[in-house]
């Protein structure tokens, strides 16, 4: 059975993530101990207030979903050897964030610390690019529901000189709309009067959206010093929904370190093509995703773009054993 790995990103969160990983794999301890006490706290007994400002949302998401993945791993490991080598990874994909824990999953980061490093810093400067001069968020995200050109119809009738964009193209039913406050206030008395749902996301400020471009440029920059390696397994770009190394057969290690770097740094501030991604798992073969990370939101997305799909994940004890069960029952 052909398997997606795909992993969480920001807004999956909530309180108590990872407790229960903590307790029972020893693999999952050490990776959430690596980021720290402060970390610990802010997954295990952090308010939804708290956990909902980026700066720290992106280290804590990503660090229980890197536990989830080493207790997947691990439990595994456990099984007899006739269930690893059924496995047949065909690709690993991330939404926004998760694509960090993809490509440290795929060898890509060569350290999980290096990792934290990285989604630190960037949770820090996305929150900063947010902010207006009087030190208050001037950026949201509403998801909405309908037809995606109609969606893009109406931001583009309502964006004046404003920053409005559909930047999360989920499923053929949902886009994710980021913009200023004001042009969001717009759109959604537009998409009202038009009948589209909005509803308006859990999210500190206006991800993938222009707002971002003085964050793109600084992790840029920063990727270009962490000597990237290339995936030792096929990672979907959340760009271009593609293999992200295609095109690159011809370069060199300092060559495909800079790419990945650009294209990571260029991810910050551009649409996530996640219903083309799941579409391109599709005819590539992927007959079952695993969601690794808190919550089950990418699960859900799955099945609204293939409704046959066989979904798992892995976010605490429960799920951690249905999923290595299902995976014995069907190697």
């Amino acid at each position: 059975m052909k398997i997606g790995l795909i992993f969480a990103g920001q807004g999956a969160q909530y309180t108590g993530m990872g407790k229960e990983l903590y307790d029972y794999s020893r693999k999952a301890k050490e990776v959430m101990d690596l980021a720290g006490e402060q970390v610990k706290e802010w997954c295990f007994e952090g308010t939804k207030e708290m956990l909902r400002q980026t700066h720290i949302t992106q280290p804590c998401v990503y660090t229980v979903t890197m536990a989830a993945y080493e207790a997947l791993m691990e439990e595994i490991e456990k099984q007899d050897a006739s269930l690893f080598d059924s496995i047949e990874i065909e690709g690993l994909a991330g939404f926004s964030l998760g694509e960090y824990a993809a490509l440290t999953a795929a060898g890509t980061i060569n350290d999980i610390r290096k990792g934290m490093d990285i989604v630190t810093k960037r949770g820090t400067w996305m929150n900063e690019a947010g902010l207006g001069e009087d030190g208050v968020q001037r950026g949201s995200m509403v998801a909405a529901f309908g037809a995606r050109q109609e969606i893009l119809d109406c931001v583009a009738d309502v964006k004046e000189d404003g920053i409005l964009q559909g930047v999360n193209f989920n499923s053929p039913v949902q886009t994710v709309v980021a913009g200023d406050k004001e042009s969001l206030e717009r759109f959604k008395a537009e998409a009202k009067a038009r009948k589209i749902k909005a509803i308006p996301l859990s999210v500190g400020t206006a991800f993938h959206s222009e707002m971002m471009e003085p964050a793109a440029t600084k992790l840029q920059n920063l990727l270009m010093e962490c000597e990237l390696k290339a995936p030792n397994k096929r990672v979907y770009s959340d760009v271009t929904a593609e293999d992200m190394m295609k095109g690159t057969e011809e370069m060199d290690e300092a060559g495909v370190s800079r790419f990945i770097a650009e294209l990571m740094g260029k991810q910050a501030m551009s649409p996530v093509y996640w219903q083309e991604i799941i579409e391109n798992m599709v005819a590539d073969g992927v007959e079952c995703v695993i969601e690794i990370g808190p919550g089950t939101t990418l699960c859900g997305i799955v099945k609204k773009i293939k409704h046959d799909m066989i979904t798992l994940n892995v976010q605490d004890m429960e799920s951690l054993q249905h999923t290595v069960k299902t995976l014995i029952e069907n190697k």
